[in-house]
């Protein structure tokens, strides 16, 4: 059973100036960061935006990766891309506006099963559900 709350830690120390990457740590998990070119920063390293369109795409996958799990749905793959729209709101403030997450699923042993997990993940995974961000979901099964 699991246990709530659950916390989850994460560091971060950058130096000054736009054009310096950082790193951020999770766990004994290190990654460098990094201003995107498109807000004139180097690029060259995950950006804070990357990090959020990730965040949405892993949530889709461990969540469906438990729903098959439990459901005992066997499949050869989950592949998942997504994109991520910047934008600004209606008070022209930039907002992570729309994220589109486009899914396929290979050989499941159930079609039927399959696309009702995987709305059913998209629908209820947590960090997925945490966000203002406008949603969309396809799914191909094949």
């Amino acid at each position: 059973m699991i246990s709530y709350p659950i916390e989850f830690q994460t560091k971060a120390a950058a130096h000054s100036g736009i054009n310096s990457n950082w790193n951020i740590q999770s766990q004994n998990f290190e990654l460098s960061c990094a201003v995107p070119v498109e807000f004139e920063g180097p690029g060259q390293a995950l950006s804070p935006e990357d990090l959020f369109a990730q965040a949405l795409t892993n949530c889709f996958v461990a969540t469906f990766k438990v729903y098959a799990e439990k459901s005992r749905l066997e499949y050869d793959q989950v592949t998942c891309q997504g994109l991520l729209v910047v934008d600004l709101d209606e008070n022209k403030k930039p907002c992570m506006k729309t994220f589109k997450l486009m899914t396929s699923i290979q050989n499941p042993s159930s079609l039927e099963k399959a696309k009702l997990l995987a709305e059913k993940a998209f629908k209820n995974g947590f960090i997925l559900n945490s966000v203002k961000t406008q949603l969309t979901f396809e799914l191909v099964l094949n």
